[in-house]
């Protein structure tokens, strides 16, 4: 399973698996403790493969700082999103050295490595499928 069918739902923890389209939005899952939920289409949902990362120079697909974490930790968990902001952001640092300061925020970075958590302990370690079919093209 790759960032395709992944989502964070704005008001709710954690992320949610994309299952099935109903009339008035979709069924997904939730990566924490498995339960169904109904989303309507009014709800605030993002997509984690169209989620970036601005950097100096251009922007990074979320799915790309998850692989350079993946690499960093050998495929194991990364350091607790509740660590102190310092500690967050220079471990951010050490992954991604060239990110923006002044548009990434210490919330944006607590979220990512969260997020990057939950997904390996839910098995999902293929983050990238997407943005390795556009590099072919």
């Amino acid at each position: 399973m790759n960032l395709e069918k992944i989502l964070t739902i704005s008001g709710k923890p954690g992320l949610y698996q994309l299952q099935n389209q109903t009339r008035n939005g979709f069924l997904a899952t939730s990566l924490i403790d498995g339960k169904k939920i109904s989303v309507s289409a009014r709800q605030n949902v993002s997509i984690l493969s169209e989620i970036a990362i601005y950097t100096l120079t251009k922007e990074l697909p979320l799915s790309e700082v998850f692989t350079k974490i993946y690499k960093k930790e050998k495929g194991g968990e990364a350091i607790s999103h509740k660590s102190k902001k310092d500690e967050l952001e220079e471990y951010f640092f050490e992954i991604l050295p060239d990110y923006d300061e002044d548009r990434v925020y210490p919330s944006d970075i607590k979220k990512i490595i969260q997020w990057y958590n939950l997904l390996t302990k839910s098995g999902i370690s293929q983050f990238n499928d997407k943005s390795s079919e556009e590099e072919e093209e």
